[in-house]
């Protein structure tokens, strides 16, 4: 079925559809990452957005359930220069094809997703439409200002809270989305986790006594989410805090720090951060609109990007609480970052 990218700007792409043959709306961003297709669309960052992937061939190894980062995929959309009807993997459980129309997820093949990538990299991220029907003008601008990702958080954090004991230190984790590579990467140090819901009460995180406070990934701007905002400041100076993207923007807020948009992300699994207290630069996985434009009062930058010197990491000159951008957890991506695992626990 032939199928529609119309974006805001006006420009129309054409395709053909494949997973599930439903209309939908989003923002429309592009990853560069040659591999990880499958834990870039079950990576809840990605929630309200449909994705771009550049490189050419997706699916040539299938889906297997082994890899998720959450239990569904998360985005609005997949755009594809073309998927790989018959995978060829000893791991492949099932077509990216069939996974998408199981999980209700649309498709479109076809595009020119080079081209694609440089009109956002030129005009910036923008909300998009895969259609599959001809849409009149006033159709086309009711859909895009009715699109709203505010709500994104709500949408991805655990309902309940839940534990995973360990005999380590004791990790309790805001959940705003989190990847399960994240919640991997403490119980491989054999921490115990105990992971909340994106609002609950700072009250009920001091109750737990845990060793550390980890703020995790998620979707959004962080600038919408004034209620976690106010939590997660009962809680400053009161526990260890680390925290990794989502989280690393909030503490920013939290601090006095400023938040602003990127204008079309870093999405990829091979971005350059020079880690400043090792004097090292690593190749880093990424997965973020918004960045740290404004430091707060009393942090020291401990990492920044190679590429536009943005900050990638920071750490309290008083107070044990550091946080970094970019995901250590990889999933997917190189480990490089890995040992930041190992920094946190050292934190406090």
């Amino acid at each position: 079925m032939k199928a529609k990218l119309i974006l805001e700007n006006g420009i129309v792409l054409e395709g053909k559809a494949f997973g599930y043959l439903k209309e939908s709306v989003g923002e429309v961003v592009f990853n560069t990452g040659m591999t990880g297709y499958q834990e870039v669309l079950t990576d809840p960052s990605y929630y309200g957005q449909i994705v771009t992937m550049t490189y050419p061939l997706i699916g040539n190894y299938g889906i297997n359930l082994e890899d998720m980062q959450s239990n569904s995929p998360k985005v609005k959309g997949f755009i594809v220069r073309e998927q790989c009807d018959y995978p060829n993997n000893y791991r492949c459980e099932i077509k990216l094809d069939d996974y998408l129309k199981t999980n209700k997820i649309i498709g479109i093949e076809g595009i020119d997703t080079r081209y694609l990538t440089k009109i956002l990299r030129s005009s910036g991220t923008m909300r998009g439409i895969i259609a599959l029907r001809e849409l009149s003008e006033s159709q086309i601008k009711n859909k895009l200002e009715n699109f709203s990702n505010k709500e994104a958080v709500n949408n991805v954090t655990t309902k309940e809270a839940y534990t995973i004991d360990g005999n380590g230190k004791h990790v309790a984790i805001w959940d705003f989305g989190i990847k399960q590579n994240i919640i991997d990467s403490f119980l491989e140090r054999d921490c115990k986790v105990t992971v909340f819901p994106a609002h609950a009460k700072g009250e009920d995180i001091l109750k737990t006594n845990a060793d550390y406070v980890f703020l995790s990934n998620g979707p959004g701007d962080p600038e919408d989410l004034t209620d976690i905002i106010e939590n997660i400041k009962k809680v400053i100076g009161k526990m260890p805090i680390i925290g990794i993207c989502l989280g690393h923007q909030l503490l920013a807020l939290c601090l006095g720090g400023k938040t602003s948009k990127l204008k079309f992300g870093h999405r990829g699994c091979n971005h350059p951060v020079k880690d400043l207290e090792e004097n090292k630069v690593y190749i880093t996985s990424q997965n973020h609109g918004y960045y740290v434009s404004k430091l707060p009062e009393n942090m020291k930058i401990t990492h920044v990007s190679l590429n536009d010197n943005t900050i990638e990491g920071m750490r309290h000159e008083f107070l044990p609480i550091f946080s970094v951008q970019f995901h250590p957890e990889a999933s997917p991506g190189p480990s490089d970052m890995n040992y930041i695992f190992d920094k946190f626990l050292l934190s406090a």
